[in-house]
């Protein structure tokens, strides 16, 4: 069985169902499966110190937990992953996140801004293979 395509970023189409599935004005809560990549791949190596994808992503989480804090949003748990025991084969990852958000709106608002513009080149460099999933509370 073929492995999934790789997919770091959302696409304008991905961004388009999460407006249209989610509810207004809910809280949700964003699942994030990372795999970091040995060395971040800046795409201007030159303006970057070489460094992990580890570091990259560290970089990136230290920059954007201000902007998480300012949308009302917060960290709720973070892991490193250790074995897959429901999975594709091959299919690991290194890290997840839980990540609650007040409102799909305070999600958006948070990476459509200016200042997460200028720092998701951290979290992209950063990895090889991610996830988001947005949720919602059953019930």
């Amino acid at each position: 069985m073929p492995s999934p395509i790789p997919a770091i970023d959302p696409t304008r189409a991905s961004l388009g169902r999460f407006q249209q599935q989610l509810p207004g004005g809910k809280p949700i809560v964003m699942l994030n499966l990372l795999r970091f990549r040995a060395e971040a791949a800046y795409r201007d190596a030159d303006a970057q110190a070489p460094c992990s994808g580890r570091a990259a992503y560290a970089e990136y989480s230290r920059q954007v937990l201000p902007l998480l804090d300012a949308v009302g949003g917060k960290l709720l748990w973070l892991g490193r992953a250790h074995a897959a025991l429901i999975a594709p084969a091959g299919e690991e990852w290194d890290e997840v996140l839980l990540v609650q958000y007040p409102s799909k709106e305070a999600f958006m608002e948070m990476i459509g801004s200016a200042e997460y513009r200028a720092i998701v080149h951290h979290r992209t460099a950063a990895l090889t293979d991610s996830r988001l999933v947005a949720t919602l509370p059953v019930g």
